[in-house]
């Protein structure tokens, strides 16, 4: 009996990863079973590659990674299906237009090791993403200015801070001029009081780069399952036939019509994909 989807497509932070940042033994059950009925699992995730791969690595089983909220699609084994990284030039101007945000500002670069990560200096950022810093700190380097590390395309730029303050970020690059070479997503903790906003190249999000990798695999979009909880998912669960939002998802997302999965600390992916797995058992 095939099951009714064919690809499951699943954010990381706030969807996988519980309250405590770590995956249920029930959701990683699901997870597990999902791929043993044969349906493909990706991670879609706003994380980069190599930040990713210590929760992903944990699933138990081979499977391809989306990162960078699109910008990245590579397997476990580091093979790379397709990159999409914001031209340097591009991000130099960008730098420029947001000098009033440069204390909030990191780079991010698809290479190992230092350098990775690149900020003109920690302390604006200390406040709203300690934890985040501390686990990357092999990765970061410093340089003043900032725009002194683009002699590579990066992936993207990022900013960092409390909500309030990301608002006026992104009025500032809606006013900027740059609406025809970039893509902006948002993604909000309200409970700890921090926002991120990505700057990647444009046309560049979760949801193309879930499309493409479907297209690849031949498999139609009604057989496609996303589950996420943020605005940066956005594009990635409009492209799915089979929707899901987590039970802590952002307010917004809540009006779309999408289904609503259990919160993660009440392992929601489990209860999403469970539904949709027995659901096809009681249609066969």
């Amino acid at each position: 009996m095939k099951p009714p989807i064919r690809l499951l497509a699943i954010d990381i932070d706030g969807t996988l990863l519980n309250p405590a940042f770590q995956i249920s033994q029930a959701d990683m059950a699901a997870l597990r079973r999902a791929h043993e009925e044969g349906v493909e699992v990706i991670v879609v995730t706003g994380r980069r590659h190599t930040f990713a791969l210590p929760i992903v690595s944990q699933l138990g089983f081979d499977l391809w990674l989306i990162s960078s909220n699109g910008a990245v699609t590579r397997s476990l084994a580091g093979e790379t299906f397709h990159r999409d990284l914001l031209p340097a030039e591009t991000c130099r101007r960008l730098c420029k237009a947001m000098q009033e945000f440069r204390g909030n500002a990191v780079l991010t670069f698809d290479k190992e090791g230092k350098g990775a990560i690149v900020l003109e200096n920690m302390k604006e950022l200390e406040g709203s993403i300690q934890r985040w810093l501390e686990n990357n700190l092999q990765y970061i380097d410093f340089v003043v200015p900032i725009e002194g590390s683009l002699t590579d395309d990066p992936v993207q730029a990022m900013f960092c801070g409390s909500i309030e303050r990301m608002h006026k970020v992104l009025a500032t690059l809606a006013s900027a001029g740059f609406e025809k070479e970039i893509t902006v997503l948002r993604t909000e903790y309200p409970v700890r009081d921090l926002s991120l906003v990505d700057v990647l190249n444009r046309g560049c999000s979760k949801g193309h780069a879930l499309e493409r990798w479907a297209n690849y695999r031949g498999i139609p979009r009604e057989q496609v399952m996303a589950i996420g909880d943020n605005y940066n998912d956005i594009e990635m669960l409009a492209f799915a036939g089979v929707p899901f939002i987590m039970g802590n998802a952002s307010e917004e997302l809540r009006g779309r019509g999408w289904a609503v999965t259990l919160p993660n600390d009440q392992n929601g992916v489990a209860a999403a994909v469970e539904q949709v797995l027995s659901n096809s058992k009681v249609n066969a």
